[in-house]
């Protein structure tokens, strides 16, 4: 029961970190190129060099989000479990 707990809580985690990091993402890209965000940097009317730097720091700030929540909660779920953060995150 416990894994099913942690996973759920670690996904839940990596959610709201995504959700977050997209948010502060737009907000930077907004403030840094004084430009809004591209609505789909697929589309080949946008810049490539706009569409590259667009990805690479969405990407960054999301992975980097995630990794950060990932780690507190499996450090939150070891604390309450009276386990090692190692241990919670082998269960996983």
């Amino acid at each position: 029961m416990s894994n099913i707990v942690a996973k759920l809580a670690t996904t839940g985690a990596a959610l709201a970190a995504s959700f977050i990091a997209k948010k502060a993402t737009d907000g930077t890209w907004s403030f840094v190129t004084g430009k809004e965000v591209p609505d789909n940097p697929d589309d080949p009317d946008i810049d490539i060099k706009e569409a590259i730097l667009f990805a690479i720091l969405s990407g960054a700030l999301i992975a980097l989000a995630r990794m950060l929540a990932n780690r507190q909660t499996t450090k939150v779920l070891g604390a309450a479990q009276g386990k090692s953060s190692a241990q919670i995150a082998d269960e996983s």
